[in-house]
């Protein structure tokens, strides 16, 4: 009988690094980032809810959109985003897989007109997660306890205090997440009770 040795990993811990890259996600630089204001903390997480084309999962658009790649003539919805300049820090897969875009340490364009807890310029102070889904398809467990993952290293990183979807500091302009995102199941997932549609991270 030949003896047999099982190999287990451990899943690598995700580490946010000086320059706010982490060091398991995919990197797909953004042009869409310029440098935050000088003496800014990053407080903020903000979860925003994508698909392109909407409600198809699992292509390369979101990736071309924020890198300025969209061919506008690839599908019937593209004419009217193609010549956006957007970007987030980060984008969250079906499967739980983490791309990033922007540095941490840089401003990602994320948030649009936005202001959380009176403070109006959410991309000056926060850091833009998105998930690949829409408002009213529920979101997997594994985009879950990624999304909880990243928050938990944010954390460690920087002084975060709140952890809002993109219709809570662009009321009446945006709706993602949306009411398919359980804010309950991600506060339990952080340890922390969701108040009013926010979580804390």
């Amino acid at each position: 009988m030949t003896a047999q040795t099982t190999l287990r990993t451990t899943p690598r811990r995700l580490e946010i690094d000086s320059d706010g890259v982490a060091g398991i996600a995919t990197q797909v630089p953004s042009p869409n980032c310029d440098a935050r204001p000088a003496g800014t903390e990053v407080s903020l997480i903000v979860v925003h809810g994508i698909s392109l084309p909407p409600g198809k999962f699992g292509g390369g658009d979101v990736a071309r959109l924020f890198t300025n790649e969209l061919d506008p003539g690839a599908d019937p919805y593209f004419p009217g985003i193609a010549h956006l300049r957007v970007s987030a820090h980060f984008f969250i897969r079906r499967d739980g897989e983490l791309v990033q875009f922007v540095p941490c340490g840089r401003r990602a364009w994320h948030a649009g007109v936005s202001s959380w807890r009176g403070l109006s310029g959410c991309n000056d102070y926060s850091v833009g997660i998105e998930l690949e889904g829409t408002d009213n398809l529920p979101y997997r467990s594994a985009q879950y306890r990624r999304l909880a993952q990243v928050a938990r290293a944010l954390r460690r990183r920087y002084p975060i205090r709140d952890m809002v979807g993109h219709s809570d500091v662009a009321p009446g302009r945006k709706t993602d997440p949306g009411a398919a995102f359980d804010w309950t199941h991600l506060g339990r997932l952080l340890g922390a009770r969701p108040t009013d549609g926010c979580a804390t991270a």
